[in-house]
């Protein structure tokens, strides 16, 4: 019997030939990825057992980015706990307020985080890094603590889901609407501990930036990781951050492997999906319902790179965000922040009537820069629409691409996004 790229790379991680599904491992981490909401917790318990250390500077990568820049005095301190560790550990990755963005996002364009890798981190959305061919996945604070000190963890190594997609998408349909399709048909708990490896000729021709949002909402799913085997186009994004194929492993599943369940979806049949409060896989099409809302939010980790805020300026350009919408950008990275704003995307936001905002998780969950309150009704592009995921426990939370976003802001209502194509109504002559 054959291996999945999960139990290969677990393999080569923890000394053994080969793995098998429910086999518990000792696993080597190459990088721990770091944020100063949850490794503080991890770092007491170190501290507390006289443990204080790091296994190695060199694959440690901090990145405050859940309440930055800090929004109140608790927000402040756990920031100075995260930076004052990063000094006194002599730790060389570190991506200061001003010089970072969303953690996840900022790893997948430094070229620190490479094929064939392990990857852990205290934050459940770290299988985001599976789109490089890694295994990447989130860890509770003590499976971190005992990362960062030793540079191992535990693993149950998980069977594999694999979804094969096919065919050309649809105008106006992108990856976000694939993986809200792929979550409303499996559940929200349909790959419960499964690796979600993806692959087709759809994903074949996907971009990086797309496949990074179907790695990402992995967890949304129950999904220990999502994972893409490295191809010319990941070669190609790697090569442009300066890592050459000989820095790297690439693993790709036997064709004996032994899959729990293959998915096979259609690309063509895919349209906008919006997931409806408060559940991911509550999706229906775009537009179906004309919901009015209140917020519109395009960013987080999911949906916050270049290629989204592109989508997001196609439809905003020469129209107007509705009366009564509250609509906020937030670009993933200070890098996206600047290429937004020389490509010219931010003036088309600010005339179109939305705000931008720095570089943060922020909203996304409920922290700061758009907190929800009472019965705010909200489509936003991350990745959870959990009951007081964004603030008050009363707000509804529509989750969507990009493009929906856009297109429900100019409309005041959920609406497809296909409906403002170029020409299509409030155009500018």
């Amino acid at each position: 019997m054959g291996m999945t790229m999960a139990q290969k790379i677990l393999a080569a991680h923890s000394g053994h030939a080969a793995v098998v599904p429910g086999q518990l491992i000792e696993c080597a981490t190459d990088l721990v990825l770091c944020h100063e909401i949850t490794t503080p917790a991890a770092l007491r318990m170190l501290e507390e057992r006289g443990m204080n250390r790091v296994f190695d500077p060199s694959k440690i990568v901090a990145i405050p980015d859940h309440s930055v820049p800090a929004m109140n005095i608790k927000a402040a301190k756990m920031y100075q706990k995260l930076k004052s560790w990063v000094q006194e550990q002599g730790i060389r990755h570190f991506y200061d307020v001003g010089r970072g963005g969303i953690a996840h996002v900022v790893l997948e364009n430094s070229g620190l985080l490479r094929p064939g890798q392990t990857l852990v981190s205290g934050d459940s959305h770290t299988c985001n890094g599976g789109a490089l061919g890694a295994f990447a996945t989130g860890v509770g604070s003590t499976d971190l603590a005992g990362a960062i000190y030793a540079g191992r963890v535990w693993f149950k190594v998980p069977e594999t889901m694999l979804i094969r997609v096919t065919g050309e998408m649809q105008p106006g349909v992108t990856p976000k609407d694939l993986v809200l399709e792929v979550i409303k048909r499996i559940g929200a708990d349909g790959a419960n501990y499964l690796a979600m490896e993806w692959a087709g000729d759809t994903i074949d021709r996907m971009d990086m930036e797309g496949r990074f949002t179907l790695t990402n909402m992995a967890i949304e799913a129950g999904g220990k990781t999502g994972l893409i085997a490295v191809d010319d186009t990941t070669r190609a994004y790697l090569a442009a951050r300066g890592v050459t194929p000989e820095q790297y492993t690439e693993y790709t599943s036997d064709p004996d492997a032994p899959y729990k369940v293959v998915i096979e979806l259609d690309a063509s049949q895919v349209e906008p999906t919006v997931a409806y409060p408060h559940i991911p896989s509550n999706g229906r099409v775009a537009g179906t319902d004309r919901i009015p809302v209140t917020h519109a939010y395009v960013g987080s980790c999911t949906n916050g790179r270049i290629s989204d805020l592109r989508e997001v300026a196609h439809i905003l350009r020469g129209r107007r965000v509705a009366d009564g919408v509250q609509m906020i950008v937030v670009p993933a990275t200070q890098a996206i922040w600047k290429q937004a704003a020389q490509e010219g995307l931010l003036e088309v936001f600010v005339e179109a009537g939305a705000s931008v905002s720095y570089p943060s998780c922020g909203a996304c969950l409920g922290m700061h820069s758009g907190v929800l309150g009472p019965d705010d009704v909200c489509i936003s592009s991350s990745n959870r629409n959990f009951v007081g995921r964004m603030g008050d426990p009363s707000a509804q939370i529509y989750l969507a691409s990009p493009a929906t976003v856009a297109a429900s802001a100019v409309a005041g209502v959920i609406s497809d996004p296909r409906e403002y194509a170029a020409g299509g109504p409030g155009a500018a002559d």
